[in-house]
C-alpha cells in the first residue's frame, strides 16, 4: 500500500467519524429543543388525538350528516329544532377540553362551525310554519346545502384540521 492510499483511508475514516459525530450533536440538539420547548411524544399523541377528536366532530355537526344521523319521522319542526340544536351543543361541549391541544385559529373555525350551523337551523326553523312536520326542516337544510355550498362549513374546518395535523406529524 503506498503512502497516497493510507492518507486516502485516514482522510476518509476522518470524514466518516465527523460525520457520525455531526448526526449523533444533530440528535442531541433536536431532543435538547424538544424538551426545552415541551413537545415529547406524549404531548404529540395528545395533540394528535385533539385533531382525531375535532374531526370527528366536524363530521358529526356537519348538517348533512346530522340530517342523516337524526330520524325526523314524527317529530314537529320545534322537535326537530330542538334535537339539532342539543346535539350541536352536545357535541361541542364534550369536546371542548381539546382546545387546550389545538392552535386557537383551528378552536375558532370548530367554534365557528358550530355557530354557523345553529344560525342556519334557527334560521330555516323560522321560515316553517309552527306546526310543520320535522321532515320540512331536514328538507330545507338539504335544499339550502344543495343550493350554496358555501353555507356547509364543515368540509373547511375538515380540511384545516387536516393541514394543521399534517404538520404535527
Amino acid at each position: 500500500m503506498t503512502t497516497g492510499e493510507i492518507v486516502s483511508i485516514i482522510v476518509s475514516l476522518l470524514l466518516a467519524g465527523m460525520m457520525a459525530w455531526i448526526a449523533i450533536e444533530f440528535r442531541a440538539m433536536k431532543n435538547e429543543f424538544r424538551s426545552r420547548a415541551g413537545i415529547n411524544n406524549e404531548t404529540i399523541k395528545l395533540r394528535l388525538q385533539a385533531y382525531e377528536r375535532l374531526t370527528l366532530f366536524a363530521e358529526r355537526c356537519g348538517l348533512q350528516n346530522m340530517v342523516a344521523r337524526i330520524s325526523p319521522a314524527g317529530m314537529s319542526v320545534a322537535q326537530l329544532h330542538s334535537t339539532l340544536l342539543e346535539t350541536l351543543h352536545t357535541e361541542y361541549e364534550y369536546n371542548i377540553s381539546q382546545q387546550v391541544y389545538v392552535s386557537s385559529e383551528i378552536w375558532r373555525a370548530v367554534t365557528n362551525l358550530k355557530e354557523q350551523n345553529i344560525y342556519i337551523v334557527n334560521q330555516l326553523t323560522s321560515t316553517l310554519q309552527p306546526g310543520a312536520a320535522g321532515i320540512d326542516l331536514s328538507k330545507a337544510i338539504l335544499e339550502l346545502l344543495s343550493i350554496n355550498t358555501k353555507a356547509d362549513l364543515h368540509a373547511i374546518v375538515l380540511d384545516a384540521l387536516r393541514f394543521e395535523a399534517r404538520k404535527i406529524i
